[in-house]
């Protein structure tokens, strides 16, 4: 599957390509036409395989670049998209968007600390099966669109879609007491299947 942003982004490039061809030559039109190719290639969305269980699940492909406590008994896993890792983010838990707020902020390097306060992001909140899970879609130096597909009110299944990051940008987890943090810096993990926090009491945070 590709993001219907890429496809337009790709045609886009690839008519430009074809309008420099005719003006100026093939040689003129190839970094256009690779771009369009890499638009594809970026906004690629594979289909994965949703764990089960009381577990939550990446919202983004990435390496984990930060785990660490956030204020009290709450811990942060951050995790670091590149131009090359898949940006469709998806939901870490299943449950109802509580909350969706956008902070504006500047546009550090994604994978600096302090973006995680400092970069505009949308901060997305999600509660199910007596949980409450928060996570942060940042815009990194390249990144400045979020997109956020959901409202408050809305019901997300574990692993859904709910929307993407444009280019380099980095996605923060906030988990409570109840959690069992699965990762380690330096680990990659898929948006979706990748579990990295398992809950201690083993409440269904998938939701039904």
């Amino acid at each position: 599957m590709i993001v219907i942003d890429g496809i337009y982004y790709a045609a886009a490039l690839a008519g430009a390509g074809a309008l420099v061809r005719w003006l100026a030559g093939p040689w003129f039109a190839v970094p256009l036409w690779v771009l369009a190719a890499f638009c594809l290639y970026f906004f690629r969305d594979p289909e994965r395989a949703i764990p089960t269980g009381p577990v939550a699940v990446a919202p983004a492909d990435g390496k984990v670049v930060a785990v660490k406590p956030e204020g009290p008994a709450i811990n942060r896993v951050s995790i670091f998209l590149n131009i090359f890792d898949v940006h469709v983010n998806r939901a870490p838990i299943g449950g109802a968007i509580a909350a969706v707020e956008y902070h504006q902020g500047r546009f550090h390097v994604a994978s600096r600390e302090a973006c995680s306060m400092q970069n505009e992001q949308n901060i997305v909140t999600v509660e199910g099966a007596g949980s409450r899970v928060v996570f942060k879609q940042i815009a990194g130096l390249i990144a400045r669109r979020i997109v956020f597909d959901k409202k408050p009110g809305d019901y997300v299944s574990m692993g859904e879609r709910v929307g993407l990051i444009k280019f380099g940008s980095r996605v923060d987890v906030l988990f409570g007491p109840e959690w069992e943090i699965a990762v380690r810096p330096g680990m990659r993990v898929a948006a979706g299947s990748s579990v990295i926090a398992r809950r201690r009491d083993g409440g269904q945070a998938h939701g039904a």
